[in-house]
């Protein structure tokens, strides 16, 4: 775990649960394991804070914790996953793909388990439906069977998994000396036949308009819901299942979406139509780091593809074939059955886009010459200065200053072979070379840096115009109580103008850039995907 990720990782916890998790999410991070006394000690927070900060990271399965035989009666201790709190970073990104796939319904199914960290069935379908009669019109409900409708479905396509059961065990205790541990820890056990499997639910009904006065009076009306949601949940007939995000398969829509998007480009939209199809037939069976998907018969891809697209059979394995034969390897053949069976090459396709983001970087960064001279090394692998020049048909003295600018940034390094064992320069081969993988982890830590520092910006900027945002947040409340309750349109007017002509143009270029960031966020953390996904591929592959 690098610097940077622990920077990022401690200001997307401050920004999402604020400062006091984020002090002890972040410790933990860099010392390690500790149990709850020694967190509370070596971060000065009193006992209580600490507890209230490891439940809301527990919650969300931010950190994890396990029985040591550490002491005479055993310590449990606590350790934070970098790895899931980065994760944090991509929920928009979550949220956004279940709208696509499944409209308002699912965006705010998953937004809403995204929030809570993991909620039950009857509890999530109970709030969503509550939220979308909210935004309908006077006389209209959402029924609860549609949202029921729209969570199986996610739990079909895997984009919901159970949590792991909860079962108590006693204390690991050192063998030598000491009395038995009389407490017990919490297990967590997944049982991998019922993570997809849907309870049997008794929830009928329609959801409930939110009352205009509840508004004046919201954090009431929160804790006196919360006692009524669980209420209903004990007869429910779902209590104690709980539902939780699976970034895992969210992650391979993805990586899915990234490979059909490559294809397209490459070649036609009829050739990434046909990878979509094999890549959704495999989506359930294939495991996200295998290197191939499910082998498919020309069979299989023939019935499965839409019938807008009227594509004959021949026609269907000329696109295969063209496939199979392009060098990105998009598609490899691994046997005659059926027709022929073919694999979509996840590992070849990843490790190309990968190389492509790594030279697109170098050419914004240094210019095309040197993009040429990094492109040259990624395909030939190890070559002397001489037969760089000479390859890339670039002057001695500009490839000489281009490799040694490329050298000090570590993106080339340079290999020695001698000819005898006394290492002298005159009998020493230089051999230039480009590490894909080694360059796949600095250019991601400089995307993590990239997104801290996107992040502290946005905080700058929201918290130096603090008292104007507080504002405009003011003045649209009174706007929409004044709406609800039917008032004249000179009243409005008037409220509208308690914000001047200046502070408007203020608070529109700040919206400008937010928005900016927001999107450039968004930009650098789909390069973190795709190199995240790269290096994760090859260290599996080898």
């Amino acid at each position: 775990m690098t610097a940077q990720e622990v920077r990022l990782c401690g200001l997307l916890l401050q920004e999402h649960f604020g400062e006091v998790v984020e002090k002890v999410g972040t410790h933990l991070l860099r010392i390690g394991p500790l149990s709850l006394r020694a967190i509370a000690h070596e971060t000065s927070t009193p006992l209580d804070l600490v507890k209230k900060s490891l439940c809301v990271l527990l919650q969300h399965s931010l950190c994890s914790f396990e029985g040591t035989q550490k002491g005479p009666r055993g310590v449990v201790e606590y350790r934070a996953s970098c790895e899931r709190i980065l994760r944090m970073l991509r929920y928009p990104r979550y949220i956004y793909t279940a709208k696509t796939l499944y409209g308002d319904t699912g965006e705010l199914i998953v937004e809403e388990v995204l929030q809570r960290g993991h909620m039950t069935m009857s509890h999530a379908v109970q709030t969503v439906a509550d939220r979308l009669t909210h935004n309908m019109e006077e006389g209209s409900s959402m029924e609860y069977s549609e949202v029921v409708s729209a969570f199986s479905r996610l739990v079909e396509t895997h984009l919901l998994q159970r949590c792991p059961s909860v079962t108590e065990g006693p204390l690991p205790v050192a063998s030598s000396g000491g009395p038995a541990a009389s407490a017990t820890v919490p297990t967590l056990s997944e049982c991998q036949t019922e993570r997809f499997n849907l309870p049997p639910i008794t929830l009928k009904g329609r959801g409930k308009r939110r009352l205009s006065n509840e508004d004046n009076e919201a954090e009431q009306a929160r804790g006196k819901r919360a006692r009524l949601d669980d209420a209903n949940t004990k007869t429910s007939g779902d209590e104690g299942i709980y539902w939780q995000v699976n970034f895992e398969r969210f992650h391979q829509y993805f990586r899915d979406q990234a490979i059909i998007g490559a294809v397209a480009s490459k070649l036609d939209q009829t050739s990434s139509e046909i990878v979509r199809t094999m890549l959704r037939m495999s989506e359930v069976t294939t495991t996200p780091t295998a290197a191939y998907t499910q082998p498919l018969s020309v069979n299989e891809i023939f019935r499965a593809l839409p019938p807008s697209y009227s594509i004959s059979r021949p026609v269907l394995e000329q696109y295969l074939t063209l496939l199979v034969d392009d060098p990105m390897e998009f598609v490899s053949k691994t046997g005659d059955s059926g027709g022929g069976m073919y694999a979509v090459y996840v590992h070849k396709v990843l490790t190309s886009l990968a190389r492509a983001t790594l030279e697109s970087v170098v050419q914004e960064r240094f210019g095309s010459r040197s993009a040429r001279i990094f492109r040259l090394l990624l395909r030939k692998r190890h070559l002397e200065q001489k037969q760089v020049e000479d390859f890339a048909m670039i002057p001695a003295k500009e490839a000489k200053e281009m490799l040694y600018m490329l050298l000090s940034e570590n993106l080339v390094q340079l290999q020695e072979i001698p000819k005898t064992p006394d290492h002298a320069p005159s009998r020493t081969f230089y051999l230039y070379t480009v590490n894909p993988l080694s360059t796949a982890r600095m250019l991601l830590q400089h995307c993590y840096k990239t997104v801290a520092n996107l992040i502290v910006r946005r905080l700058n900027e929201t918290k130096e115009n603090k008292r104007l945002l507080e504002k405009s947040q003011r003045i649209e409340a009174i706007l929409a109580s004044l709406q609800a309750s039917g008032a004249e349109a000179a009243q409005l007017t008037e409220v509208e103008e308690m914000i001047t002509a200046p502070e408007r143009q203020q608070l529109e270029a700040l919206r400008h850039h937010v928005n900016k960031l927001d999107s450039s966020e968004n930009q650098v953390d789909e390069t973190i995907f795709l190199l995240e996904s790269h290096i994760s591929s090859t260290m599996a592959s080898r």
